[in-house]
């Protein structure tokens, strides 16, 4: 379901927008806010970060995003039940980010399903490799979820087709070694990488990790499917606040 909503979509666009959001920063008030913002200013799908203490994964900005987030009182429960809110005020798809320690506290299963409840279409947790995760794959299959699995520089050929074969939807690729928020050059050195991502998978390509502005969207069309926007948007809500990311999204575009 969701490779087909981004096939369609990729018919009428060159290339979709993806952002990242940590539920619950600066508010829930705020995160419904920035969401609606994001919607209007034309992004395609979204992935709402369900906050963890430890998100190994992420840099400074979006560590600290998840502090601040935790210590204002957001739980998985309220999470889940913003996503409802969320899912069905805005009609694009919307995915949860989040660590393997949450869905492994909450249930694995139980997870899975409170997600199809609350109309979500899939998940990224980039600490739980196939090989740990038998549990969850099978929750996924059984609720209709696609389970995104990520392909880095670093990732051997043979292990890009393994991870295929169990990616759903799309297949997240990371711009370079590290976490996110750190500068990305891109460069022709992504050719070559990229070259080997689309011969692993026919699954549509998303690539993140240090795109901020236009001409970074520009240089991945052609390139890849989605370019996802994540640390430059909390940079710019916190200088500027909520009311900064529509335009800042239409820039991206050239809107």
């Amino acid at each position: 379901m969701l490779e087909s909503y981004l096939r369609t979509r990729l018919q009428e666009k060159d290339i979709l927008l993806m952002t990242h959001i940590v539920l619950g920063y600066p508010s829930f008030e705020d995160s419904f806010k920035i969401i609606e913002a994001m919607v209007k200013a034309g992004v395609d799908i979204m992935e709402l970060q369900i906050p963890f203490s430890e998100p190994i994964a992420d840099g400074p900005v979006i560590l600290h995003a998840n502090q601040k987030a935790l210590a204002a009182g957001a739980t998985v429960q309220r999470c889940l039940d913003f996503a409802e809110k969320v899912t069905h005020a805005f009609d694009i798809p919307f995915l949860f980010m989040s660590y393997y320690n949450i869905l492994f506290k909450y249930g694995v299963d139980r997870f899975a399903s409170a997600t199809a409840k609350r109309r979500l279409q899939g998940a990224i947790v980039p600490d739980l490799p196939p090989e740990e995760g038998k549990k969850y794959l099978k929750a996924m299959q059984e609720y209709n979820l696609a389970p995104i699995f990520i392909f880095a520089p670093t990732t051997l050929d043979e292990r890009m087709q393994y991870l295929a074969s169990f990616a759903r939807g799309f297949v997240y690729c990371v711009a370079r070694k590290g976490v996110t928020g750190a500068d990305t050059t891109f460069s022709t050195e992504l050719d070559s990488y990229l070259a080997r991502c689309r011969k692993a998978t026919n699954l549509p390509l998303a690539l993140g990790f240090g795109v901020k502005e236009k001409r970074d969207i520009d240089f991945l069309k052609g390139k890849v499917d989605i370019a996802v926007i994540g640390s430059q948007t909390i940079r710019l809500v916190d200088k500027g606040g909520a009311g900064v990311v529509g335009s800042f999204i239409k820039g991206l575009r050239g809107d």
